[in-house]
């Protein structure tokens, strides 16, 4: 299997997991024009996605699905809260996801998973092929027993590390949204996403990947040092995702 992030961050996520015979992308928060581009960058064309899945309908990861399933007739999966509380409109090839329940799309088994997120009916998705799990985990206020559980044998992981507790704290947003962001149904701060290392069998993990941190209220390097305190002598590959670029093919 192998893995690549078309962009990860506030400004737009989507993430491509393929197993060499079934493609699937997670989220899609860019325009039309710019997800031709960056599918290009990864020598991807749209008619070699086989499916698009969404987390939830927060913008930076539903704002392109409307325009690319009319396009190209891709189907689209996600949950009914999602599909009711967004404005994707006309779906023409429309699949609903029960959040505790598996499916499978040609060669690939996609487990969802709830989460506590300040949207409808959010979850996140590990998915399978060969023995090989990858998940993703982004967009959750915090970890439950249930999201250790699932990802506690994956080989490759998108983690969280969304913001800094401090420089939420001293940065330039509203309270309210500094409560939202920092809350159980906002995003994982550092110290989150280090916890759950502790907690999860490091053996199987072969590749993390710090996902989803904020331009204004976080830095690689602060989310790299709390994940690497959890580490220890972990042999994997560790690297951080960025908006502008995300990153390129992982073979897991």
């Amino acid at each position: 299997m192998r893995v690549a992030s078309l962009g990860s961050g506030s400004k737009g996520n989507g993430t491509l997991i393929d197993d060499g015979n079934t493609c699937v992308l997670i989220d899609l928060g860019f325009t039309l024009k710019e997800t031709e581009r960056r599918l290009r960058r990864l020598d991807v064309s749209p008619l070699d996605i086989d499916a698009v899945l969404v987390t939830h309908e927060h913008a930076d990861h539903i704002h392109g699905v409307g325009p690319f399933a009319r396009k190209f007739k891709r189907p689209i999966y996600l949950t009914p809260g999602t599909y009711s509380n967004s404005k994707v409109g006309v779906i023409p090839h429309l699949r609903t996801v029960n959040c505790h329940k598996s499916f499978v799309i040609g060669t690939l088994s996609i487990e969802p998973v709830p989460v506590p997120h300040d949207a409808r009916e959010p979850c996140q998705y590990v998915v399978s092929s060969g023995g090989t799990r990858v998940g993703v985990l982004t967009d959750l206020g915090h970890i439950t027993p249930f999201v250790t559980e699932t990802y506690m044998l994956c080989h490759a992981l998108l983690l969280e590390c969304n913001h800094d507790v401090a420089m939420l704290e001293q940065g330039p947003y509203p309270y309210s949204l500094k409560k939202r962001v920092g809350g159980p149904q906002g995003h994982l701060n550092n110290q989150q996403a280090a916890g759950l290392l502790a907690d999860i069998e490091l053996e199987h993990l072969r590749h993390l990947i710090i996902s989803h941190v904020s331009e204004q209220n976080n830095a690689p390097h602060l989310a790299e040092s709390a994940v690497k305190g959890m580490l220890g002598g972990w042999p994997g590959a560790l690297k951080v995702a960025n908006q502008n670029e995300g990153f390129d093919w992982v073979e897991v």
